[in-house]
């Protein structure tokens, strides 16, 4: 039922495209689940697949459970994924860039890296708004496909209460 509702979503917002067939499979939708609720976002193997293969493995071994989001710009994002809680912080695997020509728009999920790069590790943030000066130069893993209204609110120290690939709940949660 969930899902049916995601392609409706995605139908009238004009999102059924490339990107669709990703996002609904539950393979490629990572729950984020917040204290006031779940964010569900569509990841993109086919732009970002080394990004998102890393993000799964992640999100199964429980890492970003219990994390928070550390850094909070009202009108341009939210980030988090630091086991450290400072920004500073990492699994310790850095990633190849896998820039692509995808926007950072709204719900926009991006990874956080220096001036390196090729420096993303487990760092991730989410936009609140459109970021013209990130494309081309962060590596877009996906986009909110439902609860954006959630990431609405999320302030320094939100916690991400659990974060887990669709594909690994029991069907309908």
């Amino acid at each position: 039922m969930r899902y049916l509702f995601l392609a409706f979503f995605m139908g009238v917002f004009g999102l059924m495209s490339g990107e669709a067939e990703a996002q609904l499979d539950p393979e490629n939708i990572l729950h984020i689940d917040l204290p006031w609720g779940r964010v569900s976002i569509g990841m993109r193997p086919d732009i970002a697949p080394t990004h998102v293969a890393r993000i799964k493995e992640l999100a199964r071994a429980g890492f970003y459970d219990g994390l928070t989001f550390h850094r909070v710009v009202p009108g341009f994002m939210a980030q988090g994924g630091d086991p450290d809680g400072t920004g500073g912080g990492g699994s310790g695997q850095l990633l190849e860039a896998e820039f692509s020509r995808v926007p950072h728009l709204r719900g926009t999920a991006s990874m956080a890296r220096t001036d390196d790069p090729n420096s993303a590790d487990s760092q991730f943030f989410i936009c609140f708004d459109r970021a013209p000066h990130l494309d081309n130069q962060y590596t877009v893993w996906g986009r909110v496909i439902a609860g954006m209204e959630h990431v609405d609110r999320i302030e320094v120290g939100t916690v991400m209460q659990s974060v887990r690939v669709a594909a690994d709940l029991p069907q309908g949660e």
